[in-house]
């Protein structure tokens, strides 16, 4: 599942007329790539959540497009994370699936996930080293186990495998955030996690765009 309804907010007024997963990176957009790189990793179907601007998105990409099927979760009005997911379960069936934000750029190679077994635990996440405009973290990682402890911690890098059961709790169409339902879980010992240190960055403000795009032109 791509995670694709948010109003991109902090990008404005970019995102006033274009939804955030059209924004481009080096002169393709960002969900056209995540698309691109699913496939060449074995992928073959996706469900894509939307909501602003959200004909822009599907009219796009239809009903395939990069080597991916698609099936798109409408949301009238976004449904946060964990809300979106809830919403989009029947689409995506009972077993463990990728879960990707289209904000993200990063070159993970997804194949290393596909058929990921979570071993009976709810997700496996994947952190990167906390980024200047996060420094607090998010997560610790202690033996592959994701905990909420005060040091050393890293920031979700917006890619995971997760169970359905997480969001089992969320009703259809309610507003709910995958955070919390992860601490809780985290404190079971239903988490687990591997730190990525390759190229990553979350596209969220014009700044991190910019940087990103210097950064790229300079590789």
């Amino acid at each position: 599942m791509i995670l694709a309804a948010g109003r991109g907010d902090r990008l404005r007024p970019l995102t006033d007329s274009l939804p955030k997963p059209l924004v481009e990176v080096a002169g393709k957009a960002l969900l056209a790539r995540h698309l691109e790189r699913l496939a060449a990793s074995g992928f073959r179907d996706a469900v894509i959540n939307v909501s602003h601007l959200a004909d822009k998105i599907t009219a796009r990409f239809g009903a395939g497009a990069h080597g991916i099927a698609i099936s798109w979760s409408r949301e009238q009005a976004p449904l946060e994370t964990a809300g979106g997911i809830a919403k989009a379960l029947p689409l995506l069936g009972e077993e463990p699936f990728l879960l990707v934000n289209s904000d993200v750029w990063c070159d993970f190679d997804f194949a290393r996930w596909r058929g990921h077994a979570l071993d009976g635990r709810l997700a496996h996440l994947l952190l990167v080293p906390n980024p200047p405009h996060h420094p607090a973290g998010d997560f610790t990682l202690e033996r592959g186990r994701v905990g909420n402890a005060a040091s050393p911690r890293y920031t979700y890098a917006g890619i995971a495998v997760l169970s359905p059961r997480l969001v089992a709790g969320v009703r259809a169409g309610d507003k709910a955030q995958l955070a919390p339902l992860w601490r809780a879980a985290a404190e079971r010992g239903e988490v687990s996690g591997e730190v990525y240190r390759g190229l990553w960055s979350d596209v969220g403000t014009p700044e991190r765009l910019a940087e990103l795009e210097t950064r790229l032109r300079k590789e």
